[in-house]
């Protein structure tokens, strides 16, 4: 089987002359995946043309998710400098726009397709994601999605991904589905609420729903929580109870992780008449504008750090859950083939004996079928051939009907661990591989070294991103 397609390998080299003056650790991240591919391609866990360099998105990725009317496009404006959403009480942008830059000094809105179909963005393929959830979906990916770009500075190097407004009960299973997409992949997410709703219980469920079992994910740190239009509560006796409130909201969802900030736009904002009141929520707000802006610039060292897991997460996988898995499905698809060849080959031995001795019984003076059959030497062999090549392609055919027994059960495994392990289960259960094979194909001890070498170099790649960005020794060499 090739390694990878010609058009991958441009891919992959194109990937890398960016990353060599980018980042040069990250290069060497992308020549680690290389090598973890060429192990799951002899394994079956990758297909001709994959290779998990390309199942990441190597750019900064901000998700901008919340509620209707929250202040997420006027946000987004805000800091492009650029109206690049529209803005309202209303929902009025109802497709994910992902936000990029590009030196042409227009503004241009491009269809989904673009986002679908090209693999450095971090919806290539999502169609095909959506179209097993909801059937027909997949087909209609311009109903979701959108690209924008324009020329402000601010955007180089990274992307925002601008949900729709978020309705909880109203959501198709699609749409969820993109959301959970969006927060696996995001280095930063930015959940933004009303101020203007007085009852944040109310959003309980459409908060559980945004950021579902944070407090137990591993980068939970990367959730913002933003209460928009704060402005509006400068007329209430005591602002802030409103916080408060908010505050014990995200509390009882048990979603306690990620910081918690209150802003306003001041262009939109209410006058705010007391002029003390009114320096004190400006001073608010641009402390916490500050620190949020300050997050939004440091996902790309944030990026470094989450690709360098994914290589790590993906190095463990193969012993942790392809493996495991694959010898599972090898042991029951074993067990099920001998089952079947033991009642199918004793129903056949016991119909040859029954009409032999039938034979033998009620002819006494003429040849039976099989005296017949064996006349000669050279018939005896012939028909000893023959049986043999019929029992091993019934054999074969009872084996292969087992594998596909289990194809149900391999695809569920693969869609829970990200692996391709139907894939890899028909590589391994193939007409020519030995049915008592213990170890999957492809899992030899040079295999198991090489996924071991990458796990141990992913290590330094961390403490190299550690002595770019940080210096706890404070030399000045």
């Amino acid at each position: 089987m090739p390694y990878t397609t010609p058009a991958m390998q441009r891919r992959l080299e194109q990937l890398e002359t960016h990353l060599q003056a980018e980042n040069p650790v990250l290069l060497q991240v992308v020549q680690r995946f290389r090598q973890l591919d060429q192990v799951a391609y002899r394994m079956g866990l990758l297909e001709s043309g994959e290779s998990y360099a390309t199942q990441i998105p190597w750019w900064p990725l901000i998700a901008v998710l919340g509620t209707f009317s929250a202040g997420k496009s006027s946000f987004i404006n805000q800091y492009a400098g650029v109206p690049l959403q529209r803005s309202g009480n209303q929902a009025v942008d109802d497709k994910y726009t992902v936000i990029c830059y590009s030196s042409s000094p227009e503004t241009r809105t491009l269809p989904g397709l673009a986002l679908d179909s090209d693999p450095r963005f971090p919806f290539y393929k999502v169609s095909d994601k959506i179209e097993p959830i909801a059937r027909g979906e997949g087909a209609r990916i311009d109903a979701y999605l959108q690209l924008k770009t324009c020329p402000a500075e601010v955007l180089r190097g990274k992307i925002l991904i601008d949900s729709p407004g978020f309705d909880a009960d109203a959501q198709r299973t699609s749409t969820l589905k993109i959301t959970e997409h969006i927060i696996n992949l995001s280095d930063l997410v930015l959940v933004f609420f009303d101020a203007r709703h007085p009852e944040p219980g109310a959003m309980r469920d459409t908060l559980t729903h945004l950021v579902r079992n944070t407090i137990q994910r591993n980068d939970s740190e990367k959730f913002l929580y933003i209460l928009n239009q704060i402005d509006t509560t400068a007329r209430e006796d005591n602002p802030e109870e409103v916080v408060a409130a908010w505050q014990r909201a995200l509390g009882e969802c048990g979603l306690t992780a990620g910081r918690f900030y209150t802003i306003y736009n001041a262009a939109a904002a209410n006058p705010i008449e007391d002029d003390v009141l009114r320096a004190r929520f400006e001073k608010r707000r641009d402390q916490d504008l500050g620190a949020i802006q300050e997050r939004m610039q440091q996902v790309e060292v944030e990026r470094a750090y989450r690709i360098i897991g994914a290589l790590e997460q993906t190095a463990r996988s193969f012993s942790d859950k392809a493996v495991p898995a694959l010898q599972n499905l090898l042991h029951r698809w074993r067990k099920r083939t001998l089952i079947a060849d033991g009642v199918v080959f004793s129903t056949l031995l016991f119909t040859f004996i029954f009409f032999s001795w039938s034979d033998w019984q009620g002819l006494s003076y003429q040849a039976t079928w099989w005296q017949w059959l064996t006349a000669t030497p050279l018939s005896s062999l012939c028909t000893g051939l023959g049986l043999a090549a019929a029992a091993f392609s019934l054999h074969l055919y009872l084996r292969q009907l087992a594998a596909n027994g289990l194809l149900r059960y391999a695809r569920r495994l693969g869609t829970h661990h990200q692996l391709n392990l139907v894939h890899a289960f028909r590589t391994n259960t193939r007409s020519w591989r030995n049915l008592w094979r213990q170890q999957p194909v492809g899992w030899r001890k040079k295999h198991q070294r090489q996924v071991s070498t990458v796990l141990e170099q992913t290590d330094r790649f961390v403490q190299e991103l550690n002595d770019r960005f940080a210096n706890p020794s404070g030399r000045t060499e």
